[in-house]
């Protein structure tokens, strides 16, 4: 594990490869265009895992916060070449970390198939999931002219 280093630095974030990962390689991002993948990254605070030495990206995840009530925990992603050496375990803990001082209410996040890692680190199941709700996403609405 001393083999990869941490960093917030968004600009050492190797765009074109997570694009890929994400849209190639995960369930939730599978097509995304890479201007929205760009848009959201600039909305969001960076983080990865890098290889000493090469400096290579082998983990990435991004957080979108307001930096004093919540954060959202989003695509979370080892290279698939990587996996099984912890980078998951660590990466979340370093973010965890950085978010830590900040002392938000909440940290979510959704995920179909790691609720086993993020248990590891204290998420858990909504307590009121009946206060939830969330707006499916809608087409663009064409602009209307107004006279």
């Amino acid at each position: 594990m001393s083999d990869y280093e941490f960093s917030a630095d968004p600009g050492r974030v190797d765009r074109a490869r997570v694009h890929g990962w994400l849209t190639e390689l995960s369930y939730w991002a599978k097509g995304r265009d890479r201007a929205v993948t760009d848009a959201a990254f600039d909305g969001s605070r960076l983080f990865g895992l890098y290889e000493v030495g090469t400096g290579e990206q082998a983990a990435f995840c991004r957080v979108v916060t307001d930096g004093a009530t919540f954060a959202w925990l989003a695509d979370v992603f080892v290279d698939p070449d990587r996996r099984g050496a912890g980078l998951g375990q660590r990466l979340v803990a370093e973010v965890l970390a950085v978010l830590e001082p900040l002392r938000l209410r909440r940290v979510l996040l959704a995920t179909a198939d790691a609720q086993g890692l993020y248990a590891q680190h204290g998420f858990g199941a909504l307590p009121d999931p009946e206060r939830w709700m969330v707006r499916p996403s809608t087409p663009v609405a064409s602009s209307a002219t107004v006279d």
